[in-house]
């Protein structure tokens, strides 16, 4: 599977850039989005825009999705215009979505049914790290499958890990969300308190960067939050789907997740707020209001 023909469902901020990548990679990308006039940057790499999804997948060797949450993954996954109903057996069936290690589980058994495999491959790293081709990706699934789908992988991603069976990639991927929402949440209480005190934020940041406070997340959304520009990579309405999702997992292996739970419950406030499609480093917001900013006279107004 050095290359393949690919078809590619969700060209949204995180799907545009991969499938645009593997176009790039040699793969012959075939996309299709639910809502019109996403495919330019594809077509413009050399692959082709799809009218349905029983269009994309028909003569795909590779079927990868990358769309907001578990029922959406649901929607294009079965019924009769779906990837269950229309791809040939043997196809491969990536899942980049973030969603539930059940869902994942499910769609696993009710593809191989059809002769289909799957793999659950959630990723991290934002729009930056997908238009990057750096993002992260954590497999649930067979391992012959993850080594026959490297190409695809390597191709938008730089740190690929086989995490173990079907719904173990998403697990992981429910860590990854936790440790990044109690990192901004934290970033964002350090901005306030280095404004407040009448510190430079600018070299602060840079020297927290180069120190044991020092993190991808700091890395990448610094700039943005020295401007206040919250264009979203990774939007938080979508940050408190994720919390929903590792709060749900913990209940029921029975973990405990105290700072998690604040984190859950501060993403949840800001989405009641408005800030949903901000991206999550507008968490800062909330603390900003929280220690008197208040919107019409603070930093974000």
């Amino acid at each position: 599977m050095s290359t393949s023909t690919i078809a590619f469902l969700g060209l949204g901020i995180m799907g545009r850039p991969m499938a645009v990548n593997l176009a790039k990679a040699g793969h012959a990308v075939v996309g299709w989005n639910r809502s019109p006039g996403r495919a330019d940057a594809l077509v413009a790499a050399g692959g082709k825009e799809a009218g349905s999804i029983a269009e994309a997948v028909r003569e795909a060797d590779v079927v990868i999705t990358m769309v907001p949450a578990s029922p959406q993954v649901e929607a294009v996954a079965y019924g009769p215009d779906g990837i269950l109903e229309n791809a040939r057996p043997g196809t491969l069936f990536i899942d980049h979505s973030s969603i539930t290690p059940q869902t994942s589980v499910d769609l696993a058994k009710a593809a191989a049914d059809k002769g289909i495999r799957v793999l659950d491959a959630p990723v991290s790293g934002g729009e930056a790290g997908a238009v990057e081709g750096v993002l992260s990706i954590m497999v649930g699934g067979a391992r012959a499958d993850f080594d026959a789908a490297r190409p695809v992988f390597d191709a938008v991603g730089a740190t690929v890990v086989h995490c173990g069976p079907h719904g173990a990639g998403q697990t992981v991927k429910a860590a990854n969300q936790l440790i990044v929402a109690v990192n901004l949440q934290a970033l964002a209480e350090a901005v306030v308190f280095l404004e407040k005190s009448g510190v430079d934020l600018g070299a602060a940041l840079e020297v927290l960067g180069g120190g044991l406070a020092g993190s991808t997340v700091l890395a990448r959304k610094k700039d943005g939050i020295l401007a206040r520009d919250f264009t979203p990579g990774f939007k938080l309405e979508l940050h408190h789907k994720d919390m929903g999702i590792v709060t749900d997992a913990a209940r029921t292996v029975g973990a405990t997740l105290p700072a998690g739970a604040v984190a859950a419950q501060l993403i949840a406030s800001a989405v009641a707020r408005g800030d949903g499609a901000l991206d999550h480093s507008a968490l800062l917001r909330g603390v900003e209001l929280l220690s008197g900013y208040g919107r019409e006279q603070g930093r974000h107004a």
